[in-house]
């Protein structure tokens, strides 16, 4: 399916009004745990992109072998699917703090037909799914030591 920047972009707009529709949202998306996201990136089956801000990023750090890509940026479209061509057959999994956001982009790629991306749904700072990234203990590391997974090109 090709890619249409306006339609990846208007979600963008959309963040807000759908940050409390994950549930509903869950239901129509391949959607994993904090623990299945780790033991995928452990096993190499999977690329994580953290989509939250620079200063969430900085606040909390990052989990080891993330991509940071954030939605607030304006490449984040170019970006999210650079990392899923780059990804070699591997799904692309998206985390942010709460759920919302990944949430929205999940709907959004969803809904244009684009396969191959996952939402983790306990998220970095957890919610009624699951207690969170950080608070499970899983790996977390400052955002300076975060891999570049990226061309420099896109970065």
């Amino acid at each position: 399916m090709e890619f249409d920047r306006r339609q990846v972009l208007a979600m963008s707009v959309a963040f807000p009004a759908q940050a409390f529709a994950t549930t509903a949202l869950a239901q129509s998306r391949e959607v994993w745990s904090a623990m299945q996201a780790h033991e995928a990136l452990l096993e190499d089956r999977l690329r994580l992109l953290d989509i939250r801000s620079r200063e969430e990023w900085q606040e909390t750090g990052v989990t080891r072998d993330v991509g940071l890509v954030s939605m607030h940026e304006s490449r984040f479209p170019e970006r999210l699917f650079a990392t899923r061509r780059l990804a070699e057959g591997r799904a692309v999994a998206l985390i942010c703090a709460t759920g919302g956001r990944s949430g929205a982009v999940m709907q959004a790629l969803w809904q244009a037909g684009h396969a191959g991306f996952v939402d983790v749904s306990e998220v970095m700072l957890g919610n009624r799914l699951g207690p969170g990234w950080i608070a499970t203990g899983l790996p977390v590391i400052t955002m300076s030591e975060a891999p570049v997974l990226l061309p420099a090109a896109l970065l």
